[in-house]
C-alpha cells in the first residue's frame, strides 16, 4: 500500500501533465470539451478567457462594449516576453495603440495650445502618454500582474517576464553605451598609428580597439542585460493594446472618447514645463516680431527695501498693456519673473471655442480625428472648422 501511494501521481500532477500536453500539442485528440468550444484552440483549459472572473471584471470596470471580445482583452495582457508568438501576444496591438495615443495627444495639445514651443509640447505629450503615466492609468484600472508567465496563470492577469534585480534596461543601457563609445573613441585617438606594428617585450602586437558604433555597442549590451522588462513598461503596453483594440473592435469615436475619459481628464500643469534661458531677451524679440511696443519694466510696489527680506513687485509693460507681473527679493529677479510670466501667458494662449457660422481660425477648431469618425464626428450639415495656426516660438 505504501509503494502504491508513492508511485501513484496526485490529482494536481495529472492535471498539470494534461495541461502541458494540451498546450504543447494543440492538434491532439485528448482535448477537453471546454477547449474544443473555445474559439482559439491553442488555449489551455486554465486560460479560457470566458471562464476568467478577473477578465470579466476588468471588462466591466472599463465599460467596454459587449461586442468587445474577452479573447482580445486577454491578448492585451500578454507581453511578448511571456509569449513570443505574435498571434498570441500584444506586440502588434501595442504598436498600433502607441501611434493612436501619440496622434490623439498631439492633436489635443496643438488645438488647445497652438503656441506651445516644441520642447514643451514634447514634455506635455510625455507627461500624458509616457510608460510611467500609462502604468499609473493601468493601476487605476485595477490590472494585476502574475509573478511568472506559466500555463496555470489566470488570463485576467498581466503576463510578462520580469527584469532580474541588478540588470540594466532602457535609459541606463543608452547611457552606458554612450560612455563606452566615448572611451573607445578616446583610446583610438590616443593610440599612435605607428605603434600598431610595434611589439612589446612579450611579443604581443599593440593595436587600437576596433571601431564600434554606438548602435553596435547598445545591441551588445541589450543582448547581455535584457532578459526581461520592468513592471511599468509591461503595464504601459497593456494600456496601449486596449486602446488599439477599442479602435478596432468598436470604432475610432469610441477610442477617442476613451482617450478623453482616461488620459486628458488627468490634471497636467503645463505652465510648470516651461524653462527660459534668457526670458527678457526672448520677450523683446517677441514684441519686435509681433509689432508691439518694446517691453518696459516698472516697479509696482515694494516692502522692506532696507530690511533683510525685501519684496519687490515689478510689471512688464508694452505701451499701456501690462504683459506680466513678478515679485522677488531683488529688482532683477522680480523683472525676470515678470518676463517669464509674460512669455507663459503668450505661449499658453488657448483660442475660445468657435461659434456656429464662423470661418476657419475664428476660434478653437475641430480635431482632425473627427473627420475619421463618420456620423459620430462632426454634426450633420456643418463643415470642418480649421484650427488656429501660430507662427511659432521665438528663437534667440
Amino acid at each position: 500500500m505504501l509503494n502504491l501511494l508513492r508511485t501513484r501521481p496526485s490529482a494536481g500532477t495529472k492535471a498539470s501533465l494534461l495541461l502541458r500536453r494540451t498546450y504543447a500539442t494543440p492538434t491532439t485528440t485528448t482535448t477537453t470539451a471546454a477547449a474544443a468550444n473555445s474559439k482559439q484552440l491553442d488555449y489551455p483549459p486554465s486560460r479560457l478567457p470566458r471562464k476568467s472572473a478577473k477578465l470579466a471584471a476588468l471588462h466591466s470596470r472599463l465599460s467596454l462594449h459587449p461586442s468587445f471580445p474577452l479573447e482580445t482583452l486577454a491578448r492585451c495582457l500578454i507581453h511578448p516576453t511571456a509569449s513570443p508568438v505574435p498571434a498570441t501576444n500584444n506586440s502588434g496591438l501595442s504598436n498600433l495603440g502607441n501611434n493612436i495615443l501619440g496622434y490623439y495627444a498631439s492633436e489635443y495639445l496643438l488645438t488647445t495650445y497652438p503656441r506651445l514651443p516644441m520642447n514643451v509640447l514634447r514634455a506635455a505629450m510625455w507627461a500624458y502618454i509616457s510608460p510611467d503615466a500609462l502604468a499609473s492609468v493601468a493601476r487605476g484600472w485595477g490590472i494585476e500582474n502574475a509573478f511568472e508567465p506559466t500555463l496555470e496563470v489566470d488570463p485576467g492577469l498581466l503576463q510578462f517576464k520580469r527584469l532580474p534585480p541588478g540588470y540594466k534596461w532602457g535609459p541606463d543601457l543608452h547611457e552606458e553605451a554612450t560612455q563606452i563609445y566615448h572611451q573607445e573613441q578616446a583610446q583610438r585617438a590616443s593610440t599612435d598609428p605607428s605603434s600598431t606594428t610595434a611589439t612589446e617585450s612579450s611579443g604581443d602586437t599593440i593595436s587600437p580597439p576596433a571601431y564600434r558604433s554606438r548602435d553596435d555597442i547598445l545591441l551588445t549590451l541589450q543582448n547581455q542585460y535584457t532578459t526581461g522588462i520592468p513592471l511599468s513598461f509591461a503595464l504601459s503596453t497593456a494600456v496601449k493594446s486596449i486602446f488599439a483594440a477599442i479602435h478596432i473592435h468598436e470604432s475610432p469615436a469610441a477610442s477617442h472618447q476613451f482617450f478623453r475619459a482616461h488620459i486628458t481628464s488627468r490634471n497636467l500643469n503645463i505652465h510648470k514645463l516651461f524653462q527660459f534661458d534668457q526670458p527678457t531677451r526672448q520677450l523683446s524679440r517677441l514684441c519686435a516680431r509681433e509689432g508691439f511696443a518694446p517691453p518696459v519694466a516698472r516697479l509696482l510696489s515694494e516692502t522692506g527695501r532696507r530690511s533683510r527680506t525685501p519684496v519687490f513687485v515689478v510689471g512688464v509693460y508694452s505701451g499701456e498693456e501690462r504683459l506680466g507681473e513678478g515679485y522677488g527679493p531683488s529688482l532683477d529677479e522680480a523683472r525676470i519673473r515678470a518676463a517669464v510670466a509674460a512669455l507663459r501667458a503668450w505661449y499658453l494662449y488657448s483660442p475660445p471655442k468657435g461659434l456656429e457660422g464662423e470661418g476657419a481660425g475664428a476660434g478653437k477648431g475641430d480635431l482632425p480625428s473627427l473627420m475619421e469618425q463618420g456620423a459620430a464626428g462632426l454634426p450633420r450639415g456643418r463643415e470642418f472648422r480649421g484650427s488656429y495656426v501660430d507662427v511659432g516660438e521665438v528663437i534667440v
